[in-house]
């Protein structure tokens, strides 16, 4: 598994959450159950287990599309990224409309057009977090990561445990961003609070986590549905496939 990477600031239009600090790391997350509820808390590793995280060197290739829809925004944007050389392909459109096919190793990243740098990449690692955030707060060495025992839904009724990252106020394109995931049965995330560390919008986003798929080895939730700072909002995933360790063959998430 290779690195995103540490990463800077983030202003990109179209984008609904910017992504935070990502390095790949060993566990060190702080749990704390705050109401001393019976259930068990869930650490940042259980978390990400729930998603893949034992199988993921079997994954050479994962491709979806990634797809935002709320007022003013309608985007659409194709990846396909091979984590063990970080390689990336994009397919998409600009700021200005025009389409754009470009494939781009990150650790190469200075040396590609300011295009990728300014506009692609940030949204590569963006539309990454929405496709993989439990993994990613299990890479990432900054966040901490706090187990606040069972909390009512934000959305309709019901409750699930809160499990809270928290990245750090430097480092990473938004600092002190804090992503409260509503954990249910299985480690699977049911709902989400997404708070932004600074002054850009949307500054809250509250959405579902529905629509799981399997590809490969790999738990993913497909579809969002909730609200960016009160207008509705929906992040959803299409064409998501994998390709495993030894295949040539895409096998799609079913």
């Amino acid at each position: 598994m290779t690195k995103l990477g540490h990463l800077k600031t983030l202003i990109v239009a179209t984008l609904v959450i910017a992504a935070t600090s990502c390095s790949q790391r060993q566990p060190s997350v702080s749990q704390q159950n705050a109401n001393s509820q019976p259930a068990a808390k869930i650490s940042a590793e259980q978390l990400a287990k729930a998603y893949g995280l034992d199988s993921f060197g079997q994954v050479d290739a994962i491709r979806y599309t990634f797809n935002a829809q709320f007022p003013g925004v309608n985007v659409s944007r194709a990846w396909v990224w091979e984590p063990k050389t970080n390689q990336v392909t994009f397919e998409g459109k600009d700021k200005d409309g025009k389409p754009v096919k470009v494939t781009y190793l990150r650790s190469q990243l200075d040396s590609q057009p300011a295009n990728v740098k300014a506009e692609v990449d940030p949204a590569f690692v963006n539309d990454n977090y929405w496709l993989l955030f439990p993994l990613h707060a299990y890479w990432d060495k900054s966040p901490t990561v706090t187990d606040q025992g069972v909390k009512p839904l934000p959305l309709g009724n019901g409750s699930a445990q809160l499990v809270s990252v928290k990245y750090p106020a430097d480092g990473g394109y938004t600092p002190g961003d804090t992503w409260d995931l509503y954990v249910g049965k299985d480690n699977r995330v049911e709902q989400f609070i997404y708070h932004r560390g600074g002054p850009k919008k949307p500054s809250t986003v509250i959405a579902t986590w529905e629509g799981y798929k399997k590809a490969g080895p790999l738990l993913i939730s497909t579809d969002h549905n909730g609200t960016a700072d009160g207008n509705q909002l929906r992040i959803f995933i299409t064409d998501l496939a994998v390709k495993v360790a030894g295949s040539q063959d895409w096998v799609s998430a079913q």
